[in-house]
């Protein structure tokens, strides 16, 4: 009998698990995961710290017989390292766990920056439900809360917080908020949002140390030294896949796969935060750590791991590639970033900002192809961006429309994605 095991057992994880036994009645299913709860969604955190639900709410799956009941075996456990040639799995303990096909499905995990008391008393990062209880036991209304990181997870937890009514400041070492999403103009017009609402934002600032105690005296590159009750490290994320050393299978930022999410190592797969799949805007490889390519990653990665087992190598599902999806709400500004927003080499660009309205946008190109953009506060054209940039349709005659016009995203789209091009707007358009 085939034997699939599963490393991480978070929505990646469980698509995949369950997508097997679809495909699969009689196959075992094997899903390790470290975590001593019910597998749940780290992106409902900050959900559960607002209070708008409770801890029931985080869980991937209502019912606590959900795996028992599609035999897949659910075993609590950390994982040493993997062995391809043996196709062996190694636990913390020196228990062993064989393969037929694995997936590598372990995620993320917080990065902890090099700062002098990082790991005092109250300081923790916003990435467990261990965490989440920390946090809320400490961040009541009137607490002093300071947060280390301004990049897209850390602007999703300081919502959260201001929910919770605490008085918080936000450091960020970029020189904009969410430097890795936005440019310059972007990024300082979230920020202006920001302290708007009453939070205080240093951008170009790092934490040098935290001295222990209550408060936690926190001392900056700018020179201040601040109390707090509660610090939070939301530095970034990088994948989860140190016990893949050794073990065979080729890892660069993520563990690299094909387009079928197989790894070098036949019958190796892997799917989610820590897989890194081609991305067709930009020609390369990358990590794109969000939920919905990994619940794609999850199913494309499940089938093939049954075809694999079946010899029916022809029968493999294709990932059609990753782009970079975000789209964030700050205290109520949207703002989104597709694929290349910073451009390419001999690319063109067209900006487009409304101080006043609290509105940019900003459009990439590489010939008559939109390779990235972003945008704040223009969420009607956050559909037509995605899709422009993940299609890589060629805009023949719109781009210079855009070029003039960049709000005419949506009509771009259904003139050349819809397969519209005679539609009346472009011809409207051209004799502006």
């Amino acid at each position: 009998m085939t034997h699939h095991v599963i490393l991480g057992a978070g929505p990646a994880g469980v698509i995949a698990a369950e997508t097997i036994r679809k495909h699969s009645a009689s196959d075992r299913i094997t899903l390790i995961g470290d975590e001593r709860e019910p597998a749940y969604s780290r992106m409902a955190i900050p959900y559960l710290l607002t209070g708008k639900i409770d801890e029931s709410g985080t869980y991937l799956r209502r019912s606590p017989t959900h795996f028992e009941d599609l035999k897949i075996n659910r075993l609590l456990a950390q994982v040493n390292s993997v062995q391809a040639a043996t196709k062996t799995v190694v636990l913390e303990g020196g228990e062993t766990v064989q393969f037929d096909t694995l997936l590598i499905a372990t995620g993320s995990h917080p990065i902890h920056p090099p700062v002098p008391g990082i790991n005092a008393e109250g300081v923790h990062t916003c990435w467990t439900l261990v965490d989440a209880r920390a946090i809320a036991a400490l961040a009541q209304p009137g607490a002093r809360v300071l947060q280390l990181g301004a990049g897209f997870i850390g602007c999703i937890i300081m919502e959260a917080l201001a929910a919770r009514g605490v008085h918080l400041s936000v450091v960020e070492m970029g020189d904009r908020m969410v430097p890795r999403m936005m440019g310059p103009v972007a990024g300082g017009m979230i920020r202006d949002w920001v302290e708007s609402k009453g939070i205080e934002v240093f951008t170009s600032t790092k934490v040098e140390s935290i001295e222990p105690g209550k408060p936690l005296s926190v001392k900056l590159s700018n020179g201040k030294t601040m109390q707090a009750d509660l610090v939070i490290s939301a530095a970034g994320v990088r994948p989860a896949i140190r016990f893949m050393q050794d073990s065979g299978v080729l890892c660069l930022q993520g563990v690299l796969t094909d387009e079928h999410l197989q790894t070098n190592v036949p019958g190796i797969f892997a799917a989610g935060d820590c897989a890194e799949a081609f991305d067709k805007v930009s020609g390369t490889t990358m990590v794109s750590a969000i939920q919905p390519n990994a619940s794609e990653q999850a199913r494309i990665a499940a089938v093939n791991m049954v075809a694999f087992a079946k010899g029916r190598r022809t029968a493999y599902a294709h990932l059609k590639g990753v782009t970079q999806i975000n789209v964030l709400d700050t205290l109520g500004l949207i703002s989104a970033s597709f694929g290349d927003w910073k451009g390419v080499n001999g690319g063109e660009h067209v900006e487009l900002t409304d101080r006043a309205a609290g509105k940019h946008l900003s459009l990439q190109f590489r010939d008559d192809v939109l390779v990235g953009c972003n945008c704040v506060g223009w969420t009607q054209h956050v559909g037509a961006m995605r899709g422009l940039v993940e299609g890589q349709i060629k805009l023949g005659a719109w781009k210079d429309i855009l070029k003039n016009d960049p709000t005419r995203l949506a009509d771009a789209y259904l003139a050349c994605a819809q397969g519209h091009a005679d539609w009346s707007g472009a011809h409207d358009a051209r004799k502006r």
